[in-house]
């Protein structure tokens, strides 16, 4: 009998290294050594070549030079933070590198700084590091989105219902404050638990305070 294709790769599951450096032979080595380790990597001489090119699915990071031709990858960093891209987490390398700079890079967000020359563990490391950090920011992304979804698919009233519930009302005070029977009350309850895939109140208060549709009420 014969065996079935293999199936294609999840494009979500992909681990995508970016690497940016003005030196040609560190480029080509760190994608070598990052392909040997089965991730995708993906090297440019400058920071406009990287912006220019298109963002791959999947957990990423960047591995960028402090000091590149006529531009400073600290100030590329704070770009990215100040144009509203903070996400892909960095790690810095330089031959130049000082204690001031590494505080500002690290304060800013950076997962790692390395000095060339750097042992290729330190470097497999950080990269390893960093891709696990994007994989749990996409991964909460994905829960968010898929509460927003579930709130959204209420209807207008069964909202209203649930944030008395979240409040602690009984379906007899909900009934009371909303001027519906009791019955209609707990029925609007239950299809909108059903919905938001909630089985406890407590549940329910987590998804709606990481939502914003209600505030903490701890």
């Amino acid at each position: 009998m014969p065996s079935s294709p293999p199936s294609e790769p999840n494009p979500s599951d992909r681990r995508t290294v970016y690497i940016v450096d003005d030196d040609e032979l560190v480029r080509v080595s760190l994608r070598s050594l990052l392909r040997s380790m089965g991730l995708d990597a993906h090297d440019f001489a400058s920071t406009e070549a990287f912006l220019a090119a298109p963002r791959l699915d999947g957990p990423s990071c960047l591995v960028l030079d402090v000091r590149l031709r006529g531009e400073s990858g600290l100030v590329f960093q704070q770009w990215l933070i100040d144009s509203g891209r903070p996400h892909m987490p960095i790690i810095f390398m330089t031959g130049h590198g000082d204690i001031a700079m590494t505080v500002t890079a690290m304060k800013a967000g950076a997962v790692d700084f390395l000095t060339k020359p750097f042992r290729e563990q330190d470097m497999i490391d950080a990269v390893i590091a960093a891709l696990d950090r994007d994989a749990k920011r996409l991964a909460t992304e994905r829960q968010l989105t898929g509460m927003r979804d579930d709130w959204m698919s209420l209807t207008p009233r069964e909202r209203e219902v649930m944030r008395h519930v979240a409040a602690g009302l009984m379906n007899k005070q909900i009934a009371a404050e909303m001027g519906i029977a009791e019955i209609t009350a707990k029925m609007h309850r239950g299809q909108a638990m059903r919905k938001m895939h909630v089985r406890s109140v407590a549940q329910l208060v987590r998804r709606m305070e990481a939502l914003g549709v209600i505030q903490g009420l701890h």
